[in-house]
């Protein structure tokens, strides 16, 4: 099927300037002012923003997670994404420890095939570095089209390595180009918090918030910065959260080190004074937990100062009753926040229209990053010929309210009710289909795939 968009303002992270985009088949085939040409369907974009699909590259659908499962599977996690503008999600597959990467493959697999609206990708996450796993890299990397690989500095007995492990998998992930992304906090000076506060009956979700103090994910930043450097992989920290550990990044790069830095929307707007809500504060349970406004207006310099490259989710939603599990001990309450499908308009809404990014910085943070650092760019990422049709079609002046009574997450409640923002995403293609239109889905379950990705270009 072929696609005529008309008279759209295309932004990218380079560009801003008003033409037609043709699109035939999956990609686009001419980019132009006035384009002569014969389409099946013409959409008129006039007064709307182009710009590149989003990609969200931290999200857990269908994650099995403190004796439950995330809210959202591969069908309505990436449906509503796609409502949000975003294109493609990267996943985390997780390893049992005791059992091969290649089964826990399989397992995610078992539940994503065939069931995505958008596209989607994964990340390997490493939990058990043994001489078994260390053969499984090179394969993964290059049969597979997994190229990054997750770590937890933190989550003792079920997902944490040691230094010696994560040392030992930058090396085998180096040879092969990859990149290594971590979850940066000190996981054994929390557990140390946590039951202090148990053993106290300190046990209201504030005390979530208080047993990960700023230096818990500042200390673990520059650890994991210094073994990346040692071993010269590719570094990618995942949803930092505060000016502690970001000044670790600055610290690095006098040394000409580059980390990649993943911060999430949450971070950039919402603060720790929601810890103070009674149980209502598990909403907001999540890991790294939300911090002080100090915290915010370091990320947002961050972003604008290039140290941190991509705002992602962390979308991990469960519904009120799982929360509930907490209700008597915080450390039993779900971690995890719906967020997937809210990224793109917050971040117009509350960064560009408030002067704290550019356009094209909006677009950089939101894709075009993403595709870079993950290796699947220029086909995702941008809007040029030859890329994938994966345009959204965004109003910059309709104003709209979230609420769990509209969104199209598989979750109860939003973080972020009641927010009025400006800027909507009104149609969105995914590979040259009209996927959503309006509240319309156009596309079938299925229609998203498995991409497979390259190195990092970035």
């Amino acid at each position: 099927m072929s696609i005529l968009i008309k008279n759209g303002r295309i932004i990218t992270a380079a560009d801003d300037y008003i033409a037609d985009i043709f699109i035939e088949n999956e990609t686009i085939s001419a980019i132009g002012r006035n384009l002569q040409v014969k389409a099946v369907r013409v959409i008129e974009a006039n007064g709307k923003l182009l710009f590149p699909g989003g990609i969200d590259p931290h999200v857990h659908l269908d994650m099995p997670f403190m004796g439950t499962f995330s809210s959202d599977n591969y069908e309505t996690g990436t449906r509503a994404a796609l409502f949000g503008g975003t294109t493609m999600v990267i996943d985390f597959v997780i390893q049992t420890k005791g059992k091969s990467l290649y089964s826990a493959l399989n397992e995610w697999k078992s539940r994503s095939d065939g069931n995505a609206f958008g596209d989607y990708s994964f990340h390997l996450a490493v939990t058990d570095f043994n001489e078994n796993t260390k053969a499984e890299i090179k394969p993964m990397i290059e049969k597979e089209g997994i190229t990054s690989f997750k770590t937890f500095m933190a989550y003792r007995g079920s997902l944490m390595i040691d230094d010696r492990q994560m040392v030992g998998l930058m090396n085998e992930v180096k040879k092969y180009g990859g990149i290594v992304t971590t979850h940066a906090t000190n996981g054994d000076m929390i557990d140390y918090l946590v039951a202090k506060n148990r053993s106290e009956g300190n046990l209201s979700p504030l005390f979530h918030y208080l047993s990960q103090p700023e230096i818990t994910e500042s200390e673990a930043t520059g650890r994991f910065a210094d073994m990346a450097f040692h071993t010269s992989v590719t570094p990618y920290v995942v949803h930092l959260s505060c000016e502690g550990a970001l000044n670790q990044i600055r610290e690095a790069t006098k040394r000409n080190q580059k980390i990649f830095v993943e911060t999430c929307i949450q971070y950039l707007l919402l603060d720790a004074s929601l810890y103070e809500k009674g149980f209502e504060s598990a909403k907001w349970v999540m890991s790294p937990p939300l911090r002080e406004k100090k915290d915010q207006a370091a990320l947002w310099a961050g972003i604008e100062q290039g140290l941190v490259h991509v705002v992602a989710t962390d979308h991990c939603p469960f519904n009120w009753e799982q929360k509930k599990a907490g209700l008597s001990d915080f450390a039993k309450i779900p971690n995890g926040a719906p967020g997937i499908e809210n990224r793109i308009e917050l971040l117009f809404s509350e960064g560009v229209l408030k002067n704290k990014m550019s356009l094209n910085k909006f677009v950089e943070v939101t894709s075009t990053n993403s595709a870079k650092i993950f290796g699947v760019y220029p086909a995702k990422g941008t809007i040029a010929v030859g890329s994938d049709a994966d345009i959204v079609i965004f109003d910059p002046n309709e104003k709209h309210t979230i609420s769990a009574k509209t969104h199209h997450i598989n979750c109860d409640y939003s973080g972020y009710e009641g927010l009025e923002v400006t800027g909507k995403c009104k149609t969105v293609l995914l590979r040259g289909r009209v996927a959503i239109d309006g509240d319309k889905v156009l596309i079938e379950k299925g229609y998203g795939k498995l991409i497979k990705r390259g190195k990092t270009s970035n």
